[in-house]
């Protein structure tokens, strides 16, 4: 299932990306496993972390930990506070 994610403001600045688009891995199915997946990645990707003040929304509507990741969605990451 393919995902495409999003990256804002500071995370953006310290992932080194904007976006990308990938296969889920078996496991990850919600906001949250996501989430902890790509911190998984370690050194930068840190940012993402449990505990970190990280927002995110799925298909452009907020969205918690719980939420369904499905096939073809967006899901955004970003700090709470972003410039305009």
């Amino acid at each position: 299932m393919n995902v495409k994610v999003l990256y804002f403001a500071s995370l953006r600045d310290a992932v080194g990306c904007s976006e990308e688009s990938f296969a889920l891995p078996s496991g990850v199915s919600t906001v949250g496993e996501l989430r902890a997946f790509l911190a998984d990645r370690g050194d930068a990707w840190q940012a993402l972390a449990e505990g970190r003040n990280v927002r995110a929304a799925l298909n452009q509507r907020m969205a918690g930990p719980a939420s369904l990741v499905g096939p073809g969605d967006e899901v955004a990451f970003f700090p709470p506070v972003t410039g305009g």
